[in-house]
């Protein structure tokens, strides 16, 4: 009998393979390891791993359906919370969410929900299970701006409702970050997003690509002019900060998301592709988040040695455990409590290495979490040829530009109500990183589902 305080183990593509190809790192359950990892679950009444789940997924009921083998049923109670199950049971970070509050963790490991959630959505996809139909047409026009993970869930959310929905798309492909953003060793794109995407189209939602608002059309433009009653903002927040050091603006320095969108989005990292990038042979990236580990794997795979430069220690790193431990198996070296002074550039303009300073932590700083302090003279060189800054992103301010009424804060992030996403602009509401600036997948499904909500309340009271 297997030990009920340890989760079934998972099986991944092993370290030294994976660092040379674009495949899939984790390789899921199957249905033996699916149903045995739902028997550890303790069905608590008082569940609070739902409490923990942005979505509030009724995730005992699922984990029920499949311990006996109703993948259907599973499904099914699932996508009364959630739109995209596929994507959230890989990229979520689980363990600080509904795994973190789960009582089985108390006393041995946390039921695995992501990895049940990944496989239920994956076994529907294969089997040909679609989402159920939505309701019949209310007569009301919404429109979504942004095709990422809040665009998609306030637009399927409110499409159930009855709602005729049409999404605006900048880019030439709907799923925003997780097209652009997600590696696709991480996420796959043909797979999963794009029939994640699919499910929401099920639903009745039109997606109009190569639409940027506040060029094509604005906001304003849809209200009055294109018959739209009200407007949900999920535009993200794709606008990369930079350090503001000598030697920035070198060739070969980069922001994360324009490399991680040059390989994920234009497929730079396959050769019959006519969108190549600068590979790089040595390769620092800045900074400690989930994109950085995005990055710097990204760039291990096109064959460069990476290094993660890092100001602080281990235990601040912001990334998924998870994704710093695959970082670490594939190759990955860590420069911690090291900070970049200086890019420096050879008589072409090229990056020919980094100057950096070695820090210790003193005091705890406004986050919480103690503040980097250089030491006097630990200055020393990296030889590299590529610079990757993942320092965070911020909103583009095109869409609150064109806008009128619509108020914003000093990081010209959207401000939005927290509960029902209503922005100052009557009609108007708004979610995801557009709102809080970068975040997570899941917090953005969060907030898309309680603007479909306000959004529903506020027709209403219209009509």
């Amino acid at each position: 009998m297997a030990d009920v305080l340890k989760k079934v183990p998972v099986a991944e593509q092993d370290p030294q393979v994976r660092a040379t190809n674009f495949e899939e790192v984790c390789l899921g359950y199957n249905k033996e390891e699916a149903m045995e990892e739902a028997s550890r679950c303790l069905h608590c009444k008082n569940a609070k791993c739902v409490q923990g789940c942005p979505v509030n997924i009724n995730i005992p009921d699922f984990i029920a359906e499949v311990k006996e083998g109703r993948f259907e049923e599973a499904y099914k109670v699932i996508s009364q919370s959630s739109a995209l199950p596929a994507i959230c049971g890989r990229v979520c970070p689980q363990e600080t969410q509904c795994e973190g509050k789960c009582i089985r963790g108390i006393k041995g490991e946390a039921v695995s929900i992501g990895k049940l959630e990944r496989f239920v959505a994956d076994w529907a996809r294969e089997n040909g299970i679609k989402p159920e139909a939505p309701a019949e047409k209310n007569g009301h026009k919404i429109a979504v701006i942004g095709s990422g993970p809040s665009g998609l869930t306030c637009a399927g959310d409110l499409a159930k409702m009855g709602y005729d929905v049409t999404i605006f798309e900048a880019l030439h492909k709907a799923g925003g970050v997780l097209v652009y953003g997600i590696p696709e060793f991480r996420l796959p794109k043909d797979k999963v997003v794009a029939k994640e995407v699919e499910n929401v189209k099920a639903l009745g939602v039109k997606i109009e690509t190569n639409v940027v608002v506040g060029k094509s059309v604005t906001i304003d433009d849809l209200l009055t002019e294109e018959g739209f009653e009200a407007v949900f903002i999920g535009s993200g927040a794709g606008l990369p900060m930079f350090m503001g050091i000598p030697g920035e603006q070198a060739k070969g320095v980069f922001s994360a998301n324009e490399y991680l969108t040059r390989n994920n989005l234009m497929k730079a990292f396959r050769e019959d592709y006519d969108t190549p990038i600068a590979h790089g042979k040595k390769v620092a990236v800045v900074g400690g988040g989930n994109v950085a580990m995005d990055a710097a794997r990204t760039a291990l795979r096109l064959g460069a040695e990476v290094h993660i430069v890092y100001r602080r220690s281990e235990a601040e790193l912001p990334a998924r455990k998870e994704e710093v431990h695959h970082a670490k198996e594939e190759g990955i070296i860590f420069d911690l409590l090291t900070n970049p002074k200086e890019i420096l550039v050879d008589e072409n303009g090229f990056v020919k290495g980094m100057t950096c300073v070695k820090m210790e932590l003193g005091e705890p700083d406004a986050s919480g979490r103690r503040r980097p302090v250089e030491i006097p003279g630990s200055e020393f060189d990296l030889e590299l040829d590529t610079v990757i800054m993942s320092l965070g992103t911020s909103p583009n301010p095109l869409i609150s530009s064109t806008t009128y009424g619509l108020d914003t804060n000093k990081r010209k992030c959207i401000i939005a109500d927290e509960e029902t996403g209503a922005t100052s602009k009557e009609g108007v509401y708004a979610g995801g990183d557009a709102v809080t600036g970068a975040a997570t997948v899941i917090l953005a499904m969060g907030a898309g589902k309680k603007a479909a909500k306000g959004i529903d309340e506020y027709i209403k009271s219209r009509n």
